[in-house]
C-alpha cells in the first residue's frame, strides 16, 4: 500500500499505472503535482494553469533541490558513524532562507533561481518547455493515456491549487478503467482546506479569514479500515459504511455526500456578464445575471506587467512567504481598476454551487498576446467578499496546447478558461461575484504581452484589454447549481 501528501502522492499514480501486482492499495493526498495531462487540464505537474506558469514550483525547487557539491557519506556508514559525524556536519542540509515575496519578481523568470543563488539544472530545462513539450512525457507525470489498475481513496482539498486536475483524474480512473472493478473501488474525499492540511481542520476551521465551522473527518480511521481491507484481506464494512464522495460543503459548513462528482442533482446554470461599459472596480456598474446582455458595450482595462494584480489568497501552496492561502476578503483588491467586477442581484433564495466551474470570455486587446483571469466570490450581506477559486488562460493556447495563436489587434476572440471548481453554499441575501483581470502575481508568472517566449524576458507592453458582452458575443460563467 501507498500513501501519502503532496510529494509523497504525486509518484503514486505513475506507480500504480505500472499495475505492479504488489501495489495492492493507494491512498494519495494533494496530489495535483504528479498529473501531467488529464481531460482538459494540461497543467504538467502544477507547472502550468491554463499555459501560464505557476510560480510555486519555482520556489519549490529552491527549496529541495540539494546541492551536488554538498558533502557526501561513504556507502556503508554505520548508525555509529551518522551520529559521530553529525556532531560536525549538517546531514539534511536546507538552503539559506530567501524572501519568495520579493524572489518571484525577478525578471526574465529564467534567471529567477539563478538570482537567488539556487540549483539550476532541472529548473533551467523545465522554464523552457512549453505546455505540450514531449520532455513532459517522458516519465515521472501521469497522463491520461493510462491506466491505474489500483483501488484508490483520494484526498483533496477546496484551498489546493491543483483542485480542479485532482477532481478531474477521480472522475476519468472512475468512469474510463477498463476493468469494473477498479472503476468501483474508487473513493474520494474534499477537505475545506489548504494544500495537506486535512488533520489540521478543528471545530472551527479557519482558512485564511473566513471560518469554514466543524471541518473535522475522521481520516485516520477511514484510511486504516480501507488499507485492512486491502491489505489484510479483512471482511470489514468500509465499501458500506463510506460514501463514495465525501465533500465539505462550505457556507452551510457540513459534510455532505454523493455517488458521483459533480453531485446528480448538480444542473449547470448559465449566467451572463453585462454593464454599461464601467464594470471596473467595486464601484463598477457590472452585473452577472441570468439574462443575455442587452446592450453591445465592452468593458476596458488596462494591463500593465509592471503593476499586476497581487494574489490575495487562493488556491494555492508552496510559494514561502509570497502568497498567503485560503479565502480572504477581496475589498481592497476590487477598488483596482484593472480588475472588472460583475455581481449579482442578492438571492432570493439559498443556493448550493458543487461542481466544475466552466467560463467563456469574448475578448479583444491590441497585444499580440495576454492572459486573462477569473476569480469566483461569495459575497456576504455585510459586503465581505470571500475568494472561492481562481483560474487564468494565456490567449495563445486559446485553441489547444499544441499551438500558439496570436491575436490582431481589435479582433475579438472566444476564450474559454480552465475551469474552477468548488463547494459553496451560497445563503440568502448573499450573492455570487467574478472579478476578470490579466493577471494574478506572483501565483502566475505575469504575461509580458510581446507574444515572445516570456520566460527569457524582462521587458514588457502595456496591453489594453477588453471584455465583450452583447447578444453575439455572450461572455459568461456556468454555475453546477443544487436548489
Amino acid at each position: 500500500g501507498t500513501l501519502g501528501c503532496s510529494s509523497t502522492a504525486e509518484w503514486q499514480m505513475a506507480v500504480a499505472a505500472l499495475d505492479h501486482p504488489s501495489h495492492a492499495a493507494m491512498v494519495p493526498q494533494g496530489f495535483g503535482a504528479g498529473v501531467g495531462r488529464v481531460g482538459e487540464y494540461f497543467e504538467q505537474g502544477n507547472w502550468y494553469r491554463g499555459g501560464a506558469e505557476q510560480l510555486l514550483f519555482f520556489s519549490w525547487l529552491y527549496s529541495v533541490e540539494h546541492d551536488k557539491f554538498k558533502p557526501r557519506i561513504p556507502a556503508g556508514a554505520t548508525q555509529e558513524d551518522l551520529i559521530r559525524i553529525s556532531r560536525f556536519y549538517d546531514l539534511a542540509p536546507e538552503n539559506p532562507k530567501v524572501n519568495m515575496a520579493v524572489a518571484l519578481k525577478h525578471l526574465p523568470i529564467q534567471d529567477i533561481l539563478k538570482n537567488i543563488h539556487g540549483k539550476k539544472e532541472v529548473f533551467d530545462k523545465m522554464v523552457r518547455r512549453k505546455p505540450n513539450d514531449a520532455d513532459w512525457f517522458k516519465g515521472g507525470l501521469y497522463h491520461d493515456d493510462k491506466e491505474i489498475s489500483v483501488p484508490s481513496f483520494w484526498f483533496a482539498s477546496w484551498y489546493d491549487v491543483s483542485i480542479s486536475p485532482n477532481l478531474a483524474l477521480f472522475n476519468h480512473v472512475r468512469n474510463n478503467h477498463s476493468d469494473p472493478e477498479i472503476r468501483d473501488n474508487q473513493y474520494l474525499v474534499i477537505a475545506p482546506t489548504l494544500h495537506c492540511s486535512y488533520t489540521r481542520a478543528t471545530e472551527n476551521t479557519i482558512v485564511g479569514e473566513r471560518s469554514v465551522g466543524d471541518a473535522r473527518l475522521n481520516y485516520d480511521e477511514q484510511i486504516t479500515a480501507w488499507f485492512d481491507l486491502w491489505l489484510k484481506g479483512e471482511k470489514n464494512d468500509f465499501k458500506e459504511k463510506t460514501p463514495r464522495v465525501q465533500y465539505y460543503l462550505m457556507g452551510s459548513n457540513e459534510w455532505k455526500s454523493s455517488e458521483t462528482w459533480p453531485p446528480q442533482a448538480a444542473k449547470m446554470t448559465t449566467f451572463y456578464l453585462d454593464s454599461n461599459g464601467k464594470a471596473n472596480t467595486l464601484n463598477g456598474d457590472g452585473k452577472l445575471t441570468l439574462k443575455k446582455a442587452r446592450n453591445n458595450k465592452a468593458d476596458s482595462f488596462t494591463y500593465d506587467p509592471l503593476k499586476p494584480v497581487d494574489s490575495y489568497g487562493g488556491n494555492v501552496c508552496c510559494t514561502g512567504n509570497a502568497i498567503k492561502g485560503g479565502s480572504f476578503h477581496q475589498h481592497e483588491m476590487e477598488m483596482r481598476d484593472d480588475i472588472l467586477v460583475y455581481t449579482t442581484d442578492a438571492l432570493k433564495e439559498g443556493v448550493e454551487v458543487s461542481g466544475f466551474i466552466n467560463a467563456t470570455l469574448y475578448v479583444s486587446s491590441d497585444a499580440k498576446d495576454t492572459d486573462f483571469t477569473i476569480k469566483l466570490i461569495d459575497v456576504y450581506p455585510d459586503g465581505s467578499a470571500y475568494n472561492l477559486d481562481e483560474t487564468i488562460q494565456r490567449v495563445r493556447y486559446r485553441e489547444g496546447y499544441d499551438k500558439e495563436v496570436f491575436m490582431k489587434k481589435g479582433t475579438i476572440y472566444e476564450v474559454k478558461l480552465t475551469p474552477m471548481s468548488t463547494s459553496n453554499f451560497f445563503k440568502k441575501g448573499h450573492k455570487i461575484r467574478i472579478e476578470v483581470s490579466s493577471s494574478n502575481f506572483p501565483r502566475f508568472a505575469r504575461n509580458l504581452n510581446t507574444g515572445g517566449n516570456n520566460y527569457d524576458e524582462k521587458e514588457g507592453l502595456i496591453a489594453h484589454n477588453k471584455i465583450h458582452h452583447s447578444s453575439k458575443y455572450q461572455s459568461r460563467i456556468e454555475l453546477p447549481m443544487i436548489k
